[in-house]
């Protein structure tokens, strides 16, 4: 792991002095991003199959690309988070789907999840100090094929899809009250039509019915926070889908629920970084669920582009953090797995530590001003900054290897445990 040596150091502290001239502490700021957890989505590593067994991927999710070493078992997809999380910094969480129940051979229906199929994984995350996130999977599963889980029209159905619910929101307050974090548990259904619907309002009406249902048992928000999660189209679900942005932002708002936003669920031409500051004006808390679109909902591993730098600087500007909530989600097979984890991961962390450096209440202060000349330029000339020497000592400071040194340690896991798999 890395040494601070003197070339580290001295430009580290050129950069310190470098910020310091608009005000800006860069120990306070490292002390502040140290505690900003983001949460790693558990299904990158093995391709949203979990353990069910359950077949092939259906809800218009697809993972495309073949690399060798997909973790198989629980076991193995414990490996390799414990991989990634030696090669980022700072604060994380673990993202579960409930497809990720360890039931030891037994098959029990997603309806009838309990905490104790989920009790290795808490016994891990008290290991490795981590909180864990959950949410339940309405997707590949049989009662799921025809495209309807929460607004299916079959009463019974609909019935399964309620209880499954109801019990993630179970496992989630368990989460919660084991580990002493609240787990967010996020709803998010594939729910819609292919073609032009005749009726709109009936499924959305059946849906509004059964979150009510999912959400009536109380759960302490100390244990567990309830989020909902809107979708614009996606494979199957082309014309219509149920769960809209203005249902779940209607919803959110009525239920004081959080409202989950991700970055790949909207018309290529919208991005969520607009939306944020809007969505807070009426709701205590979000989720964001930061991923890559390139075409539609694609989750590309995240890049250090101009959304995700705009995301994080919505949140920083706006004094958000304590109310936002930074998840990951995308699946990458083409690639290392673990790669993606640490390319995405670190990538997003960049990006915060980027917004956490600018002078914002300089910039404001120009903007109120009417100096909107001042505002562009200084806006542009902090893009050069040395704030990558910061990120070099950061990541020094936390033990975790400094730049590209990472992806050294990923091909010798790879050719140790990966290879034989």
């Amino acid at each position: 792991m890395p040494t601070i040596d003197h070339v580290l150091e001295q430009n580290y502290r050129n950069a310190k002095d470098v910020y310091a001239r608009f005000g800006v502490d860069t120990d306070e700021v490292l002390t502040k991003l140290s505690t900003i957890a983001i949460s790693l989505h558990c299904w990158q590593g093995d391709d949203v199959s979990g353990f069910e067994g359950s077949g092939d991927l259906t809800g218009g999710i697809q993972v495309t690309g073949s690399y060798p070493g997909r973790a198989r078992n629980p076991q193995e997809l414990r490996q390799d988070i414990e991989q990634a999380l030696s090669l980022i910094p700072g604060k994380l969480r673990l993202n579960l789907h409930a497809l990720y129940a360890e039931t030891e051979g037994e098959r029990v229906e997603r309806n009838q999840l309990q905490p104790k199929h989920f009790e290795n994984w808490v016994q891990w995350a008290k290991t490795h100090k981590l909180g864990l996130d959950f949410n339940p999977s309405f997707f590949s599963h049989p009662l799921s094929n025809d495209g309807f889980t929460l607004s299916h029209p079959d009463p019974a159905i609909r019935s399964f899809w309620i209880e499954h619910g109801q019990a993630c929101r179970r496992i989630g307050g368990y989460f919660g009250k084991e580990l002493g974090v609240p787990c967010v548990t996020n709803i998010w259904i594939p729910d819609g039509y292919k073609d032009i619907p005749i009726d709109r309002v009936a499924p959305r009406q059946r849906l509004l019915e059964a979150l009510d249902t999912i959400l009536a048992e109380p759960i302490s928000k100390a244990h567990n926070l309830d989020a909902v999660e809107s979708k614009l189209f996606g494979i199957g679900s082309e014309s219509y889908v149920v769960g809209s942005h203005e249902f779940y932002l209607g919803y959110a708002t009525r239920n004081n629920t959080l409202l989950c936003l991700d970055s790949g669920h909207f018309h290529p031409t919208e991005v969520i970084s607009n939306k944020i500051s809007a969505a807070l004006l009426f709701l205590d808390q979000i989720l964001l669920h930061v991923s890559r679109p390139v075409r539609w909902d694609s989750d590309h591993v995240v890049v250090f582009d101009d959304e995700l730098q705009a995301i994080m600087e919505e949140i920083v500007r706006g004094d958000f953090l304590e109310r936002t909530h930074l998840g990951l989600d995308f699946f990458d097979a083409s690639i290392n797995r673990i790669a993606a984890w640490v390319i995405g991961t670190r990538n997003a962390q960049k990006a915060l530590l980027k917004a956490l450096l600018e002078p914002t209440s300089m910039l404001r202060e120009l903007e109120l001003a009417g100096d909107l000349t001042a505002r562009l330029a200084l806006s542009e000339e902090l893009k050069a900054y040395p704030w990558s020497a910061v990120w070099d000592y950061y990541c020094a400071t936390q033990n975790v290897p400094i730049r590209e040194a990472w992806l050294q340690e990923v091909r010798n896991y790879e050719q140790r445990e990966l290879s034989n798999r």
